[in-house]
């Protein structure tokens, strides 16, 4: 090998080094982000709303469990969390401990894929190819003791309801499905025109296109959503590779009106006919989707690059 070859094998070992380093150090970068959605009827007072995703919290985070407790700080309207609370099964105390300051405010929230199962090592360029699904294997997680421990702040679980909550003198129509990422949303099960109320706000896991269009469909107004990490390894500017769904890329995260896409994805379910989402020409509304980037990684990819973890906080104020 001459000595232009070494150098280019030296270059790219130290460039491949530090990309490394960033990334590891990114993944505890956290940040609060700020986005505004004008959902709420005219003349309604703005409200803020925490939205948490993608926690995946293991019991040696005291860094992420010491940032979660100081967002209390914020006093908001509502905290929205998008599942994915756990990474561990030994993690329930500590992600309850982490979350207890912002007990006092109204919550919701659904769970996701890694609430219910443990995480597994997964080879990455598998992303491209399609989502991850689940595999075969993972031991479930004490996903019960979770859902006690957010119950007794009086969050509500919204998986698979459609309710009315009061939230800062407004009241909400809220609609929850679990994970579509792992075959468990039954929209069926709440499908239909929301109830009366200030404002219509749903809430799942994973933006699947089936759901969102159905949302849109019985008139959601706001659908708050996670999953996707951001993409977690992006490009410089954060622009996300994946999404671990079907949303296209340049929905996997932030704040967007949703128009409608096709989602003919079959949920092929044991024992139950083929189902199929319903298309943009079907949807009544286009609501606002706002999809966090998230706070965690899974523990066999402790790794965040151009794409830090974050909360949101989003004001919602007169449409």
């Amino acid at each position: 090998m001459d000595r232009w070859a070494v150098r280019a094998v030296t270059a790219g070992a130290v460039v491949g080094a530090g990309t490394l380093a960033w990334s590891l150090a990114e993944a505890h970068r956290f940040r609060l982000r700020a986005v505004t959605a004008p959902v709420l009827p005219p003349g309604a007072a703005p409200q803020r709303v925490l939205h948490l995703s993608d926690i995946h919290m293991v019991p040696t985070q005291g860094d992420k469990q010491r940032w979660l407790r100081s967002l209390a700080d914020l006093s908001p309207d509502a905290v929205v969390v998008t599942g994915d609370f756990l990474a561990d099964r030994h993690a329930v105390s500590a992600v309850l401990d982490a979350l207890a300051p912002l007990g006092d405010f109204p919550g919701m929230f659904v769970l996701g894929s890694n609430d219910y199962y443990a995480p597994t090592s997964i080879n990455p360029f598998k992303y491209f190819a399609g989502p991850s699904g689940l595999a075969h294997g993972r031991p479930p997680l004490p996903w019960g003791d979770l859902v006690a421990g957010l119950r007794s702040f009086g969050w509500q679980d919204l998986t698979h309801t459609t309710t009315t909550m009061a939230v800062g003198g407004l009241t909400w129509a809220v609609r929850g499905v679990d994970d579509p990422h792992i075959m468990r949303d039954h929209y069926e099960d709440v499908a239909g025109p929301f109830p009366d109320a200030d404002v219509r706000v749903a809430v799942v896991h994973a933006p699947y296109l089936r759901i969102l269009n159905a949302l849109a469909a019985d008139g959601a107004e706001l659908v708050i959503a996670g999953h996707t990490h951001g993409g977690q390894v992006c490009l410089p500017g954060g622009r996300a590779l994946v999404t671990n769904c079907d949303v296209p890329p340049p929905l996997a995260k932030g704040l967007h009106e949703y128009h409608g896409l096709s989602a003919r994805i079959p949920r092929s379910v044991p024992g139950e006919p083929e189902w199929w989402g319903p298309g943009p020409e079907e949807a009544q509304t286009d609501p606002w989707l706002h999809v966090s980037a998230g706070l965690g990684t899974s523990p066999f990819a402790p790794v965040r690059l151009f794409c830090p973890p974050e909360a949101t906080v989003m004001t919602l104020t007169a449409s």
